[in-house]
């Protein structure tokens, strides 16, 4: 099962491209026992689609992937204890609530940030806007200090390093357990003041959300703020810039969408297919588990290569080719626990977060688009992606022609 053919999914020649190589693992290796991790590794879209769905696979790897800077989350908890949290958590992410009291939210941060820009007729999108706009959205929707976004900035930047640590770098490690204790001092005494006097804002409803007399402790809540932070600052922050990334290497569909805004959900989609921003997620069997003629111990962890399978084409019809028109995605359910691409995951732990997600990609590229009538990339620029873990544009600088 070990294949010492295949480049190392640790090295730079995985790191600077690693679709031709998930290729090689998709056709020859499709189990592969990874050394340096310690983890076996699949990468076809059917095998990963088992390891989402069926319940012999665990998320019990988070005890010591997450739990070290988040604290126990939502996603390590199983059975009544996770629907009974989940169901705690999930209103606030859906309906009236997300279209009601946070939408208001998103328009205002899309639109003051694309001020700051709209003027000038060039701008780098990454650090300008994606890395900004999530983080902003989210630190407002729990009534945090916008003075303070640099912290948060800082906060989820090395957390997401901790999670992507693959080869076990000891600062990094010591930086993600840094930011547990730096983020449990700033948020615990807000949570006591939010539990004694609370408003309309996100970290006041978790304080009194109540289901059959279950409430959530100020750790639960502190754990889920914390990850609400990382992961939606960091997979919205890439998935935006992919997007625009796409497009932009694609005219003939960025002038459809701009053309009909209705297509952004399926740009959207076909971006978290065609570049996902989280490449790989975990999973532990509870059993020993069959993949490709081998056999994943139980209490092995699994690393499921996300990145991987969305490009099967098992799954899906030319899947190396970025095309928001292809019939074998469907933009109605790519945002639900129906979706047919895997960057939401799938199952009991699919994404609390995939609508929040897209209404702050629809508002935001609707509001680029808008203040940016002849986007292009700045000359001379060619767009580049970097991560193994998550994975993204490192800077995409672009002009326009400012509306008058």
């Amino acid at each position: 099962m070990t294949a010492l053919d295949v480049p190392d999914i640790l090295s730079p020649e995985f790191a600077a491209d690693p679709y031709p190589l998930y290729r090689r693992m998709r056709d020859e290796h499709p189990l592969l026992w990874h050394e340096g991790m310690q983890s076996w590794i699949i990468s076809r879209y059917q095998d990963l689609e088992r390891a989402f769905k069926e319940p012999v696979f665990t998320t019990d790897n988070y005890d010591w992937q997450l739990e070290p800077v988040h604290g126990r989350t939502i996603l390590q908890m199983s059975g009544r204890e996770h629907s009974v949290r989940r169901a705690l958590v999930a209103p606030a992410f859906r309906g009236n609530t997300l279209q009601e009291t946070f939408l208001p939210v998103i328009e205002s941060h899309a639109r003051r940030l694309v001020d700051t820009f709209r003027d000038r007729g060039s701008v780098d999108l990454v650090p300008e806007f994606a890395q900004r706009f999530p983080v902003d959205v989210i630190a407002d929707m729990l009534g945090l200090d916008q003075a303070d976004h640099a912290r948060f900035q800082g906060w989820y930047t090395s957390v997401i390093a901790f999670l992507g640590n693959l080869s076990q770098d000891p600062d990094v490690a010591a930086a993600g357990l840094r930011t547990r204790e730096e983020f449990a001092a700033y948020l615990l005494p807000l949570i006591a003041e939010r539990r004694a006097n609370p408003g309309t804002d996100l970290l006041s409803t978790l304080c009194l959300a109540e289901i059959d007399g279950t409430r959530m402790s100020d750790e639960d809540i502190k754990a889920f703020c914390s990850l609400l932070l990382a992961a939606g600052g960091e997979t919205t922050d890439k998935a935006i810039a992919s997007l625009f990334k796409n497009l932009l290497e694609h005219p003939d569909q960025l002038a459809a969408v701009r053309a009909d805004r209705s297509l952004i959900p399926r740009a959207f989609a076909e971006t978290l297919r065609f570049s996902p921003p989280v490449h790989m997620i975990m999973r532990q069997p509870a059993e020993d588990v069959e993949f490709g003629g081998g056999v994943v111990p139980a209490g092995s962890t699994l690393t499921c290569l996300i990145g991987a399978a969305n490009r099967d084409d098992r799954r899906y019809a030319h899947p190396d080719r970025f095309d928001i028109f292809r019939e074998d995605l469907t933009a109605k359910t790519a945002f639900s626990a129906a979706a047919d691409h895997l960057s939401f995951a799938l199952g009991r732990h699919f994404c609390v977060g995939a609508l929040l997600a897209v209404a702050e990609v629809e508002v935001g590229t609707n509001q680029l688009l808008d203040a940016m009538p002849d986007l292009a990339f700045a000359p001379g620029f060619a767009p580049a992606e970097k991560g193994v873990f998550t994975r993204g544009p490192v800077a995409l600088p672009v002009t326009f022609t400012p509306v008058a």
